[in-house]
């Protein structure tokens, strides 16, 4: 469709182009992974101020990232514009384990990538419990050895 818009000469409206190629996406797109204890969350946002126009909370033991980018009203006005960045209000959450304190958060911004790294809960070896499946009604529960046995092991 980018050939159609950019060689084909039809002027399309700006937000009808963005529309048509995909781009009113509402969500952030994040890169995540773990490294040793740390969870790291990575999302590209170039062109904005980390100050003003990213917020960053925790609740509900989730991470949830907003920012906003605006538009250069002057570009706009002038004749034969074009763009293909992407501006307005994106925002995402992100699903945390249990446990995660607010002061083990650690947002940076550097070259239009920010980075928030997680410090994550130690994780206590809980034990496996095994539940027993007790069949009722039918012939094998009429052969059964009468009272319920300990169903956790």
């Amino acid at each position: 469709m980018d050939n159609l818009f950019g060689r084909g000469g039809l002027e399309v409206p700006e937000p009808l182009r963005r529309f048509l190629q995909g781009e009113s996406d509402p969500s952030l797109r994040v890169e995540q992974y773990q490294e040793a204890d740390t969870l790291v969350v990575r999302v590209d946002l170039p062109g904005i101020d980390p100050e003003t126009d990213v917020d960053i909370s925790v609740s509900d033991d989730s991470l949830h990232i907003h920012s906003r980018r605006e538009e250069n009203v002057d570009h706009v006005a002038k004749r034969g514009y074009r763009s293909e960045l992407r501006y307005g209000e994106r925002s995402r959450s992100i699903p945390l384990p249990r446990g995660v304190r607010q002061d083990g958060i650690v947002a940076t911004y550097e070259d239009g990538v920010l980075e928030i790294r997680i410090q994550l809960p130690e994780r206590s070896e809980s034990p496996t419990t095994k539940i027993r499946v007790v069949r009722t009604g039918g012939r094998e529960a009429n052969q059964s050895s009468g009272g319920p046995e300990n169903l956790v092991t």
